[in-house]
C-alpha cells in the first residue's frame, strides 16, 4: 500500500501544529514568519481562481463578491451592505466592455446572464439590508456559479500549458470533469481539473472510465487528515497497463499561479519554494490527492486520496502538503457522506458525468 506522507513529512506536520500553538500565545513574534493573507478555502472560489484566463474585470467582480463570505459569517450587515453595492457598480461599469470580448456566438447569453446578475444584486442588496442571512448565502451562490459560467466563455481555444514530450504515452485530460463517486455511505460529486494537472486528472479518469475503483475499499484513514483509496485486489499496488503489463506511473504534477510551465517530479522543497501556494491547494475538505510512495515522488498510479481539512492544522493557508503531492480536483457536493467515511466502507463506483471528451488517451 502507497503511503503519500513520509517520515519526514510527519514530522513537518506537528512542527506545523506546534507553531500554531505558539501562535497562540505570541501573536506578534510568530506573525511575521507566517504568510499573510487568507486561504481561500471554498471549493468552487478555488477552482474559479484556478481557471487560465485572462479577464480581469470580470474576475474583479468574482472576487468582490467573494468577500461578503466573512462578512456574512460575522454578521457585519453594513459592511455587506456596502460590498453588495460596490458589485452592482462594477457590474454597470464592467457588463458591455466584458460582453465586447467574448465570440459572437456568445453576447446574446452573455448578455442575458447579466441581466440576470444585476437582479441577483439587487436581491443581495434588500438581503443584506433585511439581515436575511439564510437568502444572502443561497442567492450569492447562484450569483458567483454564473460568474463562473461567464468566466468559462474566456477559456482559450487550445490547451494553454505544455506538457513534457516524455509523458507522450499517459492519458490527459485537457480540461475538467465533473464524476460522481457512489460509496457504501452515500455519493459524492467532485470537479476535476485537468487545466491544472491533466496527467493526474487524466490518469484518474481514464480509470473511474474502466470502472478501475468499482468495489474498492477506503484503505487507509487518519481521522481529520486522510482517506485513501484506488488500491487493487491482488498483489498489485497501482494500475497494470494490459498493453505493457507494467504498472503505469503517473509523475508529480504542480501548477503555480503566473508560472509559465507546470512544474514535473520537482517538490517545493526541490525547487526552494518553501512559502509558495499552488493552484490547486489542499485547503478544504475534500480536496483529491493522488498518492506516492515515501521513496519516490514519481511512482503514482492508481491510489488517491481525500484530503480532511482541518484549520487547526493549516495556519495562514499553508500546510506541508501543497508541493509534496499533487492536488487535482475538489468534492463539491456530498461534504456530510465524506465526513461519514471510514476504512469499514467502499468505493462502489466512479462515474465520469461530464468531460469525457477532455480525455485523451495519449499526446
Amino acid at each position: 500500500m502507497q503511503k503519500f506522507l513520509s517520515n519526514q513529512n510527519k514530522l513537518l506536520l506537528i512542527l506545523s501544529i506546534a507553531i500554531f500553538q505558539i501562535f497562540l500565545f505570541k501573536p506578534i513574534q510568530v506573525l511575521a514568519d507566517l504568510p499573510t493573507g487568507n486561504a481561500v478555502k471554498d471549493p468552487n472560489a478555488i477552482l474559479r481562481n484556478a481557471l487560465p484566463i485572462k479577464q480581469v474585470e470580470l474576475q474583479e467582480i468574482q472576487h468582490k463578491l467573494e468577500e461578503t463570505s466573512d462578512l456574512v459569517r460575522g454578521g457585519r450587515w453594513p459592511a455587506l451592505t456596502k460590498t453588495v453595492t460596490k458589485c452592482q457598480s462594477l457590474l454597470k461599469k464592467y457588463q458591455n466592455r466584458i460582453i465586447q470580448e467574448l465570440p459572437t456566438d456568445k453576447k446574446k447569453i452573455a448578455e442575458k446572464t447579466f441581466l440576470e446578475l444585476k437582479e441577483n444584486f439587487d436581491n443581495l442588496l434588500d438581503q443584506s439590508k433585511s439581515k436575511d442571512k439564510y437568502s444572502f448565502v443561497t442567492t450569492r451562490r447562484e450569483a458567483l456559479d454564473k460568474i463562473g459560467g461567464l468566466e468559462e466563455y474566456f477559456l482559450p481555444n487550445e490547451f494553454p500549458y505544455e506538457i513534457p514530450e516524455e509523458f507522450d504515452n499517459l492519458p490527459r485530460l485537457l480540461g475538467r470533469a465533473k464524476v460522481n463517486i457512489k460509496t457504501s455511505k452515500g455519493d459524492m460529486q467532485a470537479i476535476v481539473d485537468g487545466f491544472n494537472a491533466p496527467l493526474t486528472a487524466g490518469a484518474f479518469v481514464d480509470l473511474s472510465s474502466k470502472n478501475f475503483y468499482k468495489n474498492l475499499p477506503i484503505n487507509r484513514a487518519e481521522e481529520f487528515f486522510v482517506l485513501q483509496t484506488g488500491d487493487p485486489t491482488g498483489k498489485d499496488i497501482g494500475y497494470v497497463d494490459p498493453e505493457t503489463n507494467e504498472e503505469r506511473h503517473v509523475p508529480l504534477e504542480i501548477r503555480i499561479p503566473n508560472e509559465k510551465n507546470t512544474f514535473y517530479n520537482q517538490t517545493f522543497e526541490d525547487l526552494g519554494l518553501y512559502t509558495e501556494t499552488p493552484t490547486l491547494p489542499f485547503a478544504t475538505l475534500g480536496t483529491l490527492g493522488w498518492s506516492h510512495s515515501n521513496t519516490a515522488v514519481d511512482d503514482g498510479s492508481s491510489q488517491f486520496f481525500f484530503f480532511l481539512y482541518e484549520a487547526e492544522l493549516n495556519p495562514a493557508g499553508r500546510n506541508l502538503i501543497d508541493g509534496r503531492n499533487a492536488a487535482f480536483g475538489y468534492v463539491v457536493d456530498g461534504f456530510d457522506v465524506l465526513e461519514e467515511l471510514t476504512k469499514d466502507d467502499t468505493i462502489i463506483s466512479i462515474d465520469v458525468l461530464e468531460g469525457i471528451q477532455n480525455l485523451k488517451l495519449n499526446a
